[in-house]
């Protein structure tokens, strides 16, 4: 296996509002129940690739398990970013949503997260 960097570090958070804002009002997403990817092109972006995560109050009233849900996101995209960046030439921005109420394994969520993020680079290569 190729040497992959399998880290997710504080400058590929997305954390600016006016990035996350650029995401809501331009951004395009791809889907694969539960799971929404919404990204845009990241302008002046020093990253390749900004990424967050987001559970809805609406369907986990807990914070525990939003918080579980996150943690299992972030997880997911640090093992399978690799598939993102070896994809995009340019900076992106990434919001990576869960929306259900049922609560899904890890191995569920990271076999959507690999179809997802397989479903963006087709279409974004399309």
């Amino acid at each position: 296996m190729e040497n992959k960097d399998f880290t997710y570090s504080k400058s590929e958070k997305l954390k600016s509002r006016k990035t996350i804002d650029l995401l809501f009002s331009n951004g395009k997403s791809v889907s694969k129940f539960p799971l929404r990817l919404v990204y845009a092109p990241s302008e002046g972006a020093k990253e390749k690739v900004l990424f967050g995560v987001s559970v809805s109050k609406k369907y986990f009233k807990n914070a525990s398990d939003r918080n579980y849900l996150k943690r299992v996101l972030r997880e997911c995209y640090r093992l399978n970013k690799h598939l993102l960046h070896e994809n995009t030439d340019k900076p992106y921005a990434f919001m990576f949503f869960y929306q259900t109420n049922e609560l899904l394994t890890y191995q569920e969520i990271e076999e959507k997260t690999i179809q997802l993020f397989k479903n963006w680079v087709a279409e974004k290569n399309s």
